[in-house]
């Protein structure tokens, strides 16, 4: 019997046309002779199924049912392709697991709490996980420059706490600068978190779950064209995505352990990536994606296929995976 698979995609964020793109390789890599995929896009004003003809059939949100041709069609797995909210806050984790339904991706608290930078490197500095100087703001208080350029230096990034692709960031130069940063990261989210500028090779180190077995792949090194690591060269080819990162064996050891221990510290389900930046040769973690960008030039995908893993083995892999946590 072929699995009914709902690929979400879309959400209610400024991401909503990369998530779209990773959701609809996703619809084109499943296997047909095994799944039965449907594209499920989710907005703040509608959920629909969207059929080959780009015909829209609302979804009952009661059951998270679709009506096609006369049937109910209920899913046996939902695979999560939303980056930002709903998907990877939270949200639909919650939602589908009060409905029992399996989903790919990690678990209600592990998203939300990962999606909030703040309080997941809180989390993890317990553990001994080195991450930059960081300094908090929330929407409506008191803004004292001096007070945050003694904490964190300069130059330093200005970041919405909850958002995602690098929406809502800023490097800063200057004092001067740091009011108009402010107001760009606060257009995402009503949270910031300011850190100082860490001066290192920067990589990118995704941890699956992987036919039973957390696996850590390949390294990739990213080498921005642009200032930082920002939307130009994440999306539209202003960076170099180097797998396997041009780093010695011993800091690729290093910081493969720290992704694999973060991983299993936050009880990590799916897909994960998490970028780190080496500071005199230590890895400091930045953050971490729970629903990484899924099209072949997204930076996991690149990852799997330097393990030899394909696109359709990674998406076939997450599916099993979730079906087997929820009968076990």
């Amino acid at each position: 019997m072929k699995k009914h698979i709902a690929i979400i995609m879309g959400g209610y964020s400024s991401e909503y046309e990369i998530s779209l793109k990773s959701g609809q390789v996703v619809y084109e890599t499943l296997n047909p002779e095994l799944y039965i995929a449907y594209r499920i896009h989710i907005f703040k004003d509608k959920w629909v199924f969207v059929d080959e003809q780009n015909n829209e059939v609302p979804v009952d949100k009661n059951d998270f049912s679709v009506m096609v041709e006369g049937n109910k069609i209920q899913f046996d797995c939902v695979f999560n392709a939303i980056h930002g909210t709903p998907g990877e806050d939270g949200y639909m984790q919650g939602y589908l697991e009060l409905l029992k339904i399996p989903h790919t991706s990690c678990g209600m608290y592990q998203a939300a709490l990962t999606f909030n930078k703040r309080d997941c490197l809180s989390t993890l500095k317990p553990y001994g996980i080195k991450t930059a100087n960081s300094y908090y703001l929330n929407e409506g208080d008191a803004v004292n420059e001096d007070e945050i350029i003694d904490k964190v230096g300069l130059p330093c990034f200005v970041k919405a706490n909850k958002a995602g692709s690098s929406f809502g960031i800023t490097k800063v130069y200057k004092k001067e600068e740091i009011q108009n940063a402010l107001e760009v990261a606060f257009k995402e989210d009503d949270e910031i978190i300011i850190e100082s500028f860490l001066d290192g090779t920067e990589v990118s180190v995704g941890v699956i779950t992987y036919k039973g077995d957390v696996t850590v792949l390949p390294i990739t090194e990213i080498v921005s064209n642009n200032d930082f690591f920002d939307y130009k060269a994440k999306y539209l080819g202003e960076s170099q995505e180097i797998t396997p990162a041009r780093i010695s064996k011993e800091q690729a050891d290093k910081v493969k352990a720290i992704a694999k221990k973060v991983y299993e510290i936050l009880k990590m389900k799916g897909f994960s990536r998490s970028e780190y930046i080496f500071k005199d040769d230590e890895p400091h973690l930045l953050e971490i994606n729970t629903v990484p960008g899924l099209t072949k030039a997204s930076i996991l995908p690149q990852q799997a296929a330097a393990a030899g893993i394909s696109l359709g083995e990674l998406f076939e892999n997450a599916i099993e995976e979730s079906l087997k946590t929820q009968h076990s």
